[in-house]
């Protein structure tokens, strides 16, 4: 019989199973971008982002090399844990396999994203003013980050222990 954790409980799953599937996410998108032409080998999304909104709050000039990574960084991961905690709450609605669900959680959160809320709130042109091997790239990041979130919050819910918290 299936054993259904509160709300709160699927939303702290989801963020941790997020967090942690941004770091093969992370280390797949720097392999991939490597094998970019020079031309398209301008900074990943996440730098981009981070730039943009380090710039509209003034906080760039105050910042040097190391730590707009370390920004980056954390943003990109905090990003996966919040986009992780919707997954969480909706998962177990969803009636297919972690695998399938988790690539669908990618897909919505690469085109909500890149081809919604950055584009309309003027962070990022939308991804088709990209070269298509970026878009590619950065798809293909968003399924590998959401088949390691199904994998993860399917890990999670078979020892639910770790998340007891009522």
């Amino acid at each position: 019989m299936a054993r259904f954790n509160s709300p709160f409980q699927n939303l702290v799953k989801g963020a941790l199973a997020g967090l942690l599937a941004t770091l093969p996410m992370t280390i797949f998108m720097r392999s991939a971008w490597r094998m970019l032409p020079r031309r398209e080998k301008y900074p990943l999304p996440p730098r981009l982002i981070t730039r943009r909104l380090t710039k509209e709050t003034g906080v760039d000039e105050k910042l040097d090399a190391n730590e707009l990574t370390w920004l980056t960084l954390t943003l990109h991961f905090l990003f996966g844990a919040a986009t992780g905690s919707l997954y969480g709450v909706l998962e177990p609605r969803v009636p297919l396999n972690e695998t399938v669900k988790g690539s669908l959680m990618g897909l919505a959160v690469w085109s909500g994203s890149y081809l919604g809320w950055l584009p309309a709130f003027h962070i990022l042109p939308p991804a088709t003013q990209h070269p298509w091997r970026r878009n590619v790239l950065m798809i293909a990041a968003h399924l590998v980050w959401g088949i390691a979130l199904g994998i993860f919050t399917r890990i999670m819910s078979a020892h639910r222990s770790y998340i007891d918290l009522e």
